[in-house]
């Protein structure tokens, strides 16, 4: 099944996560990312343009693809693909003014 860019906007990473599972990270405009794993055969490179609706790869044979949307790279902000809820990632608690570690 193709996995396709949420919205517009250049790869700003493809990484590994421990168990060798594929990531690619997707910079948006407004300080947005997207972060996409479980995919295999990327049809993408680090620094590429992509458009909404643009094939990032394919899932996995699992099935599973993880996706969030998040504010910054580095951010312990995560952003429900519904844009009404926001959490914290892993290792961050709410707190006053944001997440905290």
């Amino acid at each position: 099944t193709s996995v396709k860019a949420a919205g517009g906007g250049a790869v700003a990473a493809i990484t590994r996560d421990t168990d060798g599972v594929p990531i690619v990270v997707v910079r948006h405009d407004g300080n947005l990312m997207t972060v996409y794993a479980g995919l295999d055969n990327l049809a993408v490179s680090k620094g590429a343009k992509v458009s909404a609706g643009q094939s990032l790869g394919t899932s996995n044979s699992s099935g599973i693809l993880h996706f969030e949307v998040r504010r910054g790279f580095e951010s312990p902000f995560r952003v429900d693909p519904d844009g009404r809820r926001f959490g914290c990632v892993r290792g961050f608690a709410p707190g006053r003014g944001g997440c905290k570690k």
